[in-house]
């Protein structure tokens, strides 16, 4: 995902056997790679600088940061003189220049800090960078927090005069989107009272992530009958592991320990959702839903018909789960066993440099230009590798306009964590392109779009291994695996939207969010979308608690599914056009940034997002892909 916070939920994993994998078609690595094991890390003085990025590309020091700290809020404070004097065009373009030096470099300070913290959270200096720059942020918020309300403010009659004029041409976007959320903007005095009340609004997000790093998981036995510790990066391996009793061990293990914490999680997602509720409620909007959909110029009924769409194709799901558990050989078919692949497969370890020639590979349909761009980066200081035990879990894309695109990965060596690389380096390619191409202003693409790329990166790798698989076997596993990111994103992820707007309408009809009620909720839904094949077993109620995408955003899972949907149409679009369609989404999509509303770049891409097209169609291509695997699995 891309961060103005964190992502990819794709799988994070360790290989639990290191044998040669015959359909990845790097023989000679992979007979090398067999005796290796994904390297151990406890703290980052022992990771190699090769597989560290490099955040003195964004300041050589921290004295050089704090200059621009002091710089950042001695704009900020000069910036009022602007108040009240939004008069002429002249004026307005002086104001929105200033505005955009201040947040420009806003950005680019917030970003050094919170990344030097994100893979060494447990240092008390850095800790200290981040609470200034939270500071800093909170000082830039009060003091533009005057802006929005006075633009929006002028006469409809002036301001379409001022959208007319060549001095505001390249503003003319932020200002037609905050014309849109005129309804929704407040006075000066309360505009100012709600950005003081921030660091309020986010407490939730904060507890969540202390809390997280406090739980501490058991440690259980392995295949072999090792006692290993569980933890949280290493979870989602042992419930892949081929021994039923590993993933059912790690399971229990692993929801037990966020259970004895259960009402806590509860309180920190209830204060969060009261938060989202409280600020629509405040702004005049009918929802959260509403208030999160708007600024971005999304209708909720895109967010409905997600909904709606994917619950009339949960039968296809259904029918998923049966072939799972019929190619499985279980009698029951429980929650732990949902991530183990029911096409038998070696889980070699794949060292992270051929992983990154996998990806390159499997990405030349996107041109050379791309992906030698992609490649250069991945070794100039672009991506942080391996895991550390106070690293951030997961993976994202973050940056600035001002620096080059920075990936986070835990890489643990599996194909997932290899579908993770191009998936991340996808946003990356995404900001790159917007970044050179984009003005500051109008850079910042919003979170509908910012999944497609990324996702398309991870169907052109699929297609690629596919087109290059030789026996059946291969076949059927990367078959399963492509069911599996429909899965795991297209199902899953609007099994989370639809949690998502539940938690959210239960607690705006003035119900109450405890633990027992948000379990209930989510065990509820987790049995209709996975059916009567599958036991929805007790523990997988408390699996809200750890998507931290609950606890840090509102309603912005839905987007991987949304993106997933359109990534498929793009894909096809690059495999069976070429050249013509790389060009056609590299200037309308890739360059894009936010110069037009997000349906209408993804439409001049080439998909309509305003539809619920897009969505069947992908429906169409998961009940193919699963024709396709039943076909070969009753093949003699």
């Amino acid at each position: 995902m891309k961060k103005r916070a964190f992502t990819s939920l794709t799988a994070l994993a360790i290989a639990l056997s290191m044998v040669s994998t015959p359909f990845i078609p790097y023989s000679t690595q992979a007979v090398a790679a067999a005796e290796q094991a994904a390297p151990v890390f406890k703290d980052r003085s022992e990771i190699p600088e090769a597989y560290k990025w490099r955040l003195d590309h964004i300041y050589a020091s921290v004295q050089d940061w704090e200059k621009d700290v002091a710089k950042v809020e001695e704009m900020a404070q000069a910036f009022t003189k602007h108040q009240g004097k939004l008069n002429s065009a002249d004026a307005l373009k002086k104001a929105l220049d200033d505005y955009s030096d201040l947040m420009r470099l806003n950005d680019k300070a917030y970003v050094y800090a919170n990344m030097a913290l994100d893979v060494n959270s447990s240092n008390a200096e850095l800790q200290k960078l981040a609470d200034r720059t939270e500071k800093m942020y909170t000082l830039v918020s009060e003091k533009t927090a005057w802006l929005q309300p006075e633009i929006v403010a002028i006469p409809d009659g002036k301001m379409k005069n001022l959208l007319a004029s060549k001095e505001l041409a390249p503003y003319k976007m932020m200002l037609e989107d905050l014309i849109r959320t005129k309804p929704h903007s407040l006075s000066k005095e309360i505009e100012e009272l709600l950005a003081k009340s921030l660091p309020l609004g986010s407490s939730p997000t904060n507890i969540y992530g202390m809390l997280s790093k406090d739980v501490r998981f058991p440690k259980i036995k392995d295949e072999k009958g090792n006692e290993v510790q569980l933890t949280r990066a290493n979870f989602v391996s042992y419930l892949e592991s081929k021994d039923q009793r590993v993933r059912k061990e790690a399971f229990q293990a692993y929801y037990k320990a966020l259970t004895d914490f259960q009402d806590t999680f509860a309180q920190t997602l209830a204060a969060k959702v009261k938060a989202d509720n409280y600020y629509a409620d405040v702004r005049n909007y009918n929802s959260a839903l509403e208030a999160s959909l708007t600024p971005n110029n999304i209708p909720t009924k895109v967010y409905d018909e997600l909904i709606d769409t994917v619950n009339e194709n949960l039968p296809l799901l259904h029918r998923y789960i049966s072939l799972k558990k019929k190619m499985l050989g279980v009698p029951e078919l429980h929650m732990y066993d949902i991530y183990v692949p029911i096409v038998p497969s070696d889980d070699r370890y794949i060292p992270y440099e051929e992983g990154k020639k996998m990806v390159a590979d499997g990405l030349q349909a996107m041109g050379g230009e791309y992906v030698k761009i992609m490649s250069e980066g991945m070794e100039s200081g672009w991506v942080d590798v391996y895991s550390t035990d106070d690293k951030r879990n997961g993976a994202y894309q973050w940056g600035a306009y001002d620096t080059h695109p920075y990936v986070l990965l835990n890489y643990q060596g599996t194909l997932d964590d290899v579908f993770t690389i191009a998936h991340e380096m996808g946003h990356a390619m995404q900001s790159y392109y917007t970044n050179k191409t984009q003005p500051y202003i109008t850079s910042n693409y919003p979170t509908f779009t910012a999944e497609v790329a990324s996702t398309m990166n991870e169907t052109l790798l699929f297609k690629d291994m596919y087109a290059k698989a030789e026996t059946k076997a291969e076949k059927m596993y990367l078959l399963n695996h492509y069911l599996e990111n429909f899965r795991s994103t297209l199902f899953r992820q609007t099994q989370f939207a639809e949690f998502e707007r539940a938690i959210h309408e239960k607690e705006q009809a003035g119900e109450s969010l405890n633990a027992e009620a948000i379990k209930k909720i989510y065990l509820d839904i987790n049995k209709k979308y996975y059916g009567k094949d599958m036991v929805s077993d007790d523990e997988i109620a408390m699996e809200w608690a750890r998507v931290s995408h609950f606890f840090n955003y509102k309603y912005y899972v839905y987007q991987y599914a949304t993106s997933f949907a359109a990534s498929q149409a793009l894909a096809k679009q690059v495999l069976d056009e070429g050249d013509a369609a790389v060009e056609r989404i590299q200037k309308n999509f890739l360059e894009a940034g936010n110069s037009a509303p997000p349906i209408e770049v993804l439409k001049a891409a080439g998909v309509d997002m305003s539809t619920s097209k897009p969505i069947e169609q992908a429906m169409e291509i998961f009940e193919e892909t699963l024709n396709e695997l039943e076909k070969l699995v009753n093949e003699k």
